[in-house]
């Protein structure tokens, strides 16, 4: 299946919710309009099921259900692919494993040589942020707007923001070269479909 190059990254908020739960809402979301989901689950209970239970949910409607973090997981449920933090393993590595037509996805913080490099190896698409303030990721070291403009500027590979982006303040990322922007809290806090729908009024321009 081939990654969008524009629109909402769902990425699936797992903590206190059961299996039943995060399945339903990732449903709702891709009905709200989400184009891409990717698992990420880091107290997982069963993730080889619940992972096969959302490559089955996403192929319904035709949607890329990709892995955070695990290549194995990636392989063992038939994920349309992974996506890699700087500790997860090499692109190399992925495309061994699950072959070359797999999404590969590469946190690259605030670095656009380390997008470059990630696009070199055949990464499908990069990641930058986070943004702003984020109650998933509080920790996380905050990345900059005109990052987004360099990378515009120098890559051919479509760019993800991610970090803490509400309806409210992604116009701007978009504007400054996001092709994407993924959300976990702002999308499935509260009402998925609807939080979808108020994300799809940026990409209707």
């Amino acid at each position: 299946m081939k990654f969008p190059t524009r629109g909402l990254y769902a990425i699936t908020q797992t903590e206190n919710k059961s299996g039943d739960t995060i399945i339903n809402e990732v449903a709702a979301a891709i009905k709200g309009g989400a184009v891409v989901v990717q698992y990420r689950d880091k107290n997982p209970i069963d993730a080889p099921f619940l992972a096969r239970e959302l490559v089955k949910a996403c192929h319904q409607y035709n949607v890329p259900l990709l892995i955070n973090d695990d290549i194995e997981l990636a392989a063992l449920v038939g994920a349309d692919g992974v996506h890699l933090g700087k500790e997860d393993g090499a692109i190399a590595q992925a495309k061994k494993q699950l072959g070359s037509a797999a999404i590969i996805g590469v946190s690259c913080y605030d670095f656009v040589e380390q997008a470059l490099a990630a696009q070199t190896q055949g990464a499908t698409y990069v990641a930058f942020g986070r943004f702003f303030p984020s109650n998933s990721k509080p920790l996380a070291a905050p990345a900059h707007i005109e990052t987004l403009r360099q990378a515009k500027l120098a890559l051919t590979i479509p760019i993800v923001a991610i970090g803490g982006i509400l309806p409210e303040n992604g116009k701007q990322l978009l504007a400054a070269g996001a092709d994407l922007l993924a959300v976990i809290g702002g999308l499935f806090d509260d009402q998925p479909e609807q939080s979808a729908k108020a994300y799809q009024t940026l990409f209707s321009d």
